[in-house]
């Protein structure tokens, strides 16, 4: 049997197991501050304890498979997890570093991490690439934490420096409800990486019970509803899974998550060309949200080779969202990053599928 990951248990799970307790948390710092990825490393622990751990445990779960630099700064991650499945990452460069006159740094820059919390996906939406490989398994909450230590260390970005991290990359996040949470939990460690709920968005396609259950937890993450139709004959269309969990049932969860009364509920909308681009579909978003602090991110459609979807106009774009501004729905449109490299889920997990058949 393949031995227990560090990185699946908690703080609090870890002093349990490790004793005495105070050698958890160094082992913790280690881990997490470090980037240290063998137990030889931990030179404040006795040796013996090492050679213990290091029959006992491991540390990464994953190693990059292959990585993609996109010239915006966008890196796309491959990584093959231990039984050698893989998954994606991406690493989004939000905001660069500024400098005051006097040479201080102003502004620290901004990143965010999209991780995938399964290989593969039950959803099976029809404009998604993901989709085309079918569902093989959840990622345990040690694969998921992985993902943010291994794009952290390879981007030598220090453990003190705050990210924000989505879980939007491969897979439904409520579907792994469970392991997801978890992770949550692990992240928001302040001896770790101690990135706050706030920082923490569950991107979800609209699994209206599990809003619920994740909503009970009160762990303190956004919500984003990848939306992408105003009518559940269309949404059906993108996305199977609407004749179980329907537009009407999703909002009515949408009303009863805990957020922040600053905050707004975010709304993924993939704008895809002659499908729900136009105003009429504007219209009836508006009308959709009505009641609820929304804000709306309208998001290019990434084409890919053998899709039957195409890109929208920038022209129609700016036309829906100034649509939305206009009708009180503050609305974005967010500009496609890593075009120039395999920027759509599942598109640099094809290309290696692909290659290596080859």
């Amino acid at each position: 049997m393949a031995k227990p990951c560090i990185l699946d248990f908690t703080k609090s799970e870890l002093t349990q197991m490790v004793k005495p307790s105070f050698r958890a948390k160094q082992i913790w710092g280690w881990v997490y501050h470090q980037y240290t990825t063998t137990f030889e490393e931990m030179a404040n622990l006795p040796k013996a304890m090492r050679e213990e751990l290091e029959n006992t445990y491991t540390i990464m779960p994953l190693k990059i498979a292959r990585k993609e630099c996109s010239s915006d700064g966008t890196i796309k991650y491959l990584f093959e997890l231990g039984d050698g499945k893989t998954v994606e990452t991406v690493w989004l460069k939000m905001k660069d570093e500024s400098i005051d006159d006097e040479g201080n740094v102003e502004n620290e820059a901004r990143y965010t991490v999209c991780v995938s919390t399964q290989v593969g996906c039950k959803v099976g939406c029809s404009f998604c690439l993901t989709a085309k490989g079918g569902f093989t398994r959840d990622l345990s909450a040690g694969e998921i934490v992985a993902q943010v230590l291994a794009v952290k260390a390879d981007n030598g970005l220090a453990a003190s420096k705050r990210l924000n991290i989505v879980y939007m990359g491969m897979g439904e996040p409520l579907d792994n409800l469970e392991n997801l949470a978890k992770a949550i939990t692990i992240f928001k460690d302040e001896d770790g990486l101690s990135i706050s709920g706030k920082r923490q968005t569950v991107s979800t396609s609209g699994l209206s019970s599990k809003i619920d259950k994740l909503g009970e937890m009160d762990l303190g993450v956004h919500i984003a509803i990848s939306l992408h139709a105003v009518d559940d004959e269309l949404r059906t269309e993108l996305i199977p899974m609407n004749k179980a969990y329907n537009i009407a049932s999703i909002i009515d969860a949408v009303k009863r998550f805990p957020i922040d009364t600053r905050k707004r509920v975010m709304f993924e909308y993939l704008v895809i060309k002659n499908k729900n681009d136009d105003l009429v579909s504007a219209k009836k978003l508006v009308k959709l949200l009505h009641g609820i602090k929304a804000k709306v991110n309208l998001i290019f459609f990434n084409p890919y080779e053998g899709s039957e979807y195409e890109r929208p106009t920038r022209a129609d774009m700016v036309k829906f969202r100034d649509y939305l501004d206009a009708h009180g729905v503050l609305c974005t449109i967010r500009d496609s990053k890593g075009l120039d490299i395999s920027a759509a889920c599942g598109q640099l997990k094809e290309k290696d599928l692909k290659e290596g058949a080859q």
